[in-house]
């Protein structure tokens, strides 16, 4: 195989993986609380308490991936794509006979 042929087969099969990953688990950990929701905080004693709720996941601990936060744009503008066609203006003065 060619080395062009063969980076496009493993850039194909990565892509592939990715968008399997994103169809079945659209939400991933979030990248600052790991996934906890907050953050941990350690007292005098040392124990490990429960700190400030994260404001990047506000506390759900979860965040979009960004392949389905890019698939969820594509949707949204093929689907206002196809109401294209004008609708009839509506007469609401007009006398029914």
């Amino acid at each position: 195989m060619t080395p062009f042929l063969l980076a496009s087969a493993c850039l194909l099969g990565i892509t592939l993986c990715y968008v399997t990953v994103c169809a079945g688990s659209p939400y991933g950990d979030c990248r600052r609380c790991h996934g906890m929701g907050h953050a941990i905080k350690h007292n005098r004693k040392g124990r490990a308490t429960r700190g400030k709720t994260c404001r990047r996941c506000h506390g759900h601990g979860k965040r979009l991936r960004t392949g389905r936060r890019l698939y969820n744009l594509w949707l949204r503008v093929y689907r206002e794509g196809q109401n294209d066609t004008p609708t009839p203006a509506a007469r609401p003065f007009v006398k029914k006979g």
